[in-house]
């Protein structure tokens, strides 16, 4: 036995010399050193120290989840050179990767060598050429992916289908050429594939997706474009034709923009210059007198049952001209007609997207906000009537009731009271001057939890509609003198072209809508939770605007943030010294984030955003 226990001694301390080796591995603190050396302009990393700890020190870019790393977030820090794989693969517990919007080229890194990678984001860099085929066979964990704004060339990675789990593709604006394999994405909530160089048919498997997922590939075909795979003449003409659209859009926008500005001029100049007289031509003589009241809200709605006699009527009467009928719909602020209209000096306020408006001071020194609205022909008169009689039963502290509208087939007005402070928009962005200094961290909570009830009475009032609100953006929130939230624009989705509504209403500009041309009450959600994050970071949200190119990605900006626990560096500065409320504004910076999930069942619904809301403690 003596002699076995000395042959066993030799024995172990051979297989330990032999497992020396895997023992003196990198630790994960010298891993990341390692891919920092691998870099080059890496100031930003000087954080980075091996005499701490990159958790407990919480090094740049690096996120931990008890005391585990499992992110790698290096965005927008200049970085380029090449990137460590074999140092990033001695970190065992990374599951997320982004190198956004640095300057790295040539191919694609070996990151398929992270069999456990589940995100990987390289949007706007420089990386190049093509992706081998089988790239992505070992990286089946795979669930989100962003390769856009990159240089990448030859044909998408057929293996791309083995990612069962995978929600979000993004291959946009790269040289992607040749056919788009037969991807089966039957998870993927979010898909781009456009500006590249794709050409043939769009697989079926594909067709779920927007038209604007496949945009600017001249020479591809099939659902959901408009251009038929049998017919090889459709790609030059629809090219010429984009050329003429173009430029007639070049003209008709230097028309608009002159005619507004010299209607602005002539409003400026005080002249009698009248956008209301497009209505009717008849003889202004039939003109008739009318009473308008109080301007006070509610003091003296009681006394105006006998004003019929006089041209106006309790709540849902008329005023009647040889120029058609202004139909009162909510008499809080008296009554008046199109005569008085026409007799007010118009000031032009803007063209949005659903119709002009125009402010108007009325005889009486009531100032009202006029919308000319010509896309409202979903319904005949007699729906529109009942449509606009109830926006005038309407009563909520947060809520801006209509006064009146007027039908015409071609032509339709609507008139609310005018509201001088203006719009949450404007307060936030138009004016960083006194204004927006008075926008404390209790008054943009007041705001915020304003809109919630708002919301909650609209999706009340509304519960039968795919869209209560279905337009709400900062625009559309109107701010009292004590900056109490009005919301403005609700409930058109019944009124509006279908085809008007998906380019005017911000709710289709939901995920929703993009990936799959629906839209339901958490369309709303998804407005609700910009406007949150707007108000939080103090950013203009590029989602309000069309060709995406200004303002901020609120709702990608913020989820990095919070996937690398810097949660706090994109609260806007104008508050985030009150660090006695930093918890109140993290934990709605949360709900907003919530409230922008891409997909719509991960998304919250209303009633449990206005819960958590309205949970929030005011400080």
């Amino acid at each position: 036995m003596a002699a076995v226990r000395y042959f066993l001694i030799p024995l172990l301390l051979l297989l330990t010399l032999s497992t020396l080796p895997f023992a003196m591995s990198l630790s994960e603190n010298e891993a990341l050193l390692k891919v920092r050396s691998s870099f080059t302009n890496a100031e930003a990393l000087s954080s980075w120290d091996l005499k701490s700890s990159p958790c407990k020190d919480r090094w740049v870019g690096v996120l931990c989840t008890d005391g585990i790393i499992t992110s790698l977030h290096l965005t927008d820090l200049g970085l380029s050179g090449n990137i460590d794989i074999e140092a990033l693969g001695e970190i065992h517990g990374l599951r997320t990767i982004s190198f956004v919007n640095n300057s790295f080229t040539g191919p694609i890194p070996e990151f398929n060598k992270l069999h456990a990678l589940k995100a990987l984001y390289l949007t706007k860099n420089k990386f190049s050429g093509s992706i081998p085929k089988d790239y992505f066979s070992q990286l089946l964990s795979l669930k989100k992916l962003w390769l856009s704004g990159n240089k990448f060339s030859g044909t998408i990675p057929e293996s791309l289908s083995q990612l069962e789990h995978l929600l979000e593709l993004h291959l946009e604006g790269n040289d992607f050429s040749g056919p788009i394999p037969p991807l089966k994405l039957e998870s993927v909530t979010s898909f781009d594939l456009s500006n590249n160089q794709l050409v043939g048919p769009i697989p079926e498997s594909l067709s779920k997706f927007s038209a604007t997922s496949f945009a600017d590939n001249d020479r591809l075909c099939g659902k959901p474009l408009n251009k038929d795979c049998n017919n090889p003449d459709e790609t030059p003409k629809a090219s010429g034709s984009g050329s003429v659209t173009v430029l007639l859009g070049i003209v008709i926008f230097i028309v608009v923009v002159g005619g507004l500005l010299a209607m602005c001029r002539s409003a400026t100049n005080r002249k009698e210059h009248h956008d209301f007289s497009v209505l009717n031509k008849e003889n202004e003589d039939d003109m008739v007198e009318v009473h308008v009241q109080s301007v006070n809200r509610r003091a003296e709605s009681s006394k105006k049952g006998g004003d019929s006699k006089r041209g106006g009527s309790k709540r849902g009467g008329s005023v009647k001209s040889g120029m058609g009928d202004i139909i009162m719909v909510n008499d809080e602020k008296g009554t008046f007609g199109l005569p008085d209209l026409m007799k007010a000096a118009a000031e032009v306020l803007g063209n949005g997207g659903l119709g002009s408006a125009y402010k108007a001071v009325l005889s009486s020194g009531l100032s009202v906000v006029v919308k000319r609205m010509r896309e409202m022909n979903k319904l005949a008169r007699d729906g529109f009537d009942a449509e606009m009689r109830k926006f005038g039963t309407l009563r909520h502290n947060n809520i801006l009731t209509p006064l009146a509208y007027y039908y015409r087939k071609e032509e339709k007005l609507l008139v609310s009271e005018y509201i001088p402070k203006g719009s949450l928009l404007y307060v936030m962005h138009g004016d960083r001057g006194t204004t927006h200094a008075e926008l404390t961290w209790p008054t943009r909570l007041k705001i915020i939890q304003g809109i919630v009830r708002g919301l909650e009475f609209l999706h009340n009032e509304y519960a039968s509609c795919d869209l209560p609100h279905g337009n709400l953006k900062s625009s559309n929130v109107l701010l009292s003198d004590d900056y109490e939230p009005l919301l403005n624009d609700f409930a058109f989705d019944t009124l509006i072209n279908p085809s008007n509504a998906a380019q005017a209403m911000f709710a289709y500009k939901s995920p929703d809508y993009i990936q799959y041309q629906q839209v339901s009450p958490k369309s709303d959600v998804y407005c609700l939770g910009i406007i949150i994050l707007e108000i939080l970071t103090g950013k203009f949200p590029s989602q309000y605007l069309s060709n995406n190119k200004g303002g901020t990605d609120v709702v990608h900006w913020v989820s990095i943030a919070i996937s690398e626990g810097r949660e706090t560096e994109v609260i806007d500065p104008e508050i985030a010294s009150n660090t006695d409320s930093l918890n109140q504004m993290l934990q709605l910076l949360q709900i907003g984030a919530a409230c922008t999930e891409s997909n719509p069942d991960q998304r919250l619904n209303m009633r449990e955003a206005i819960r958590r809301i309205e949970e929030v403690p005011v400080s």
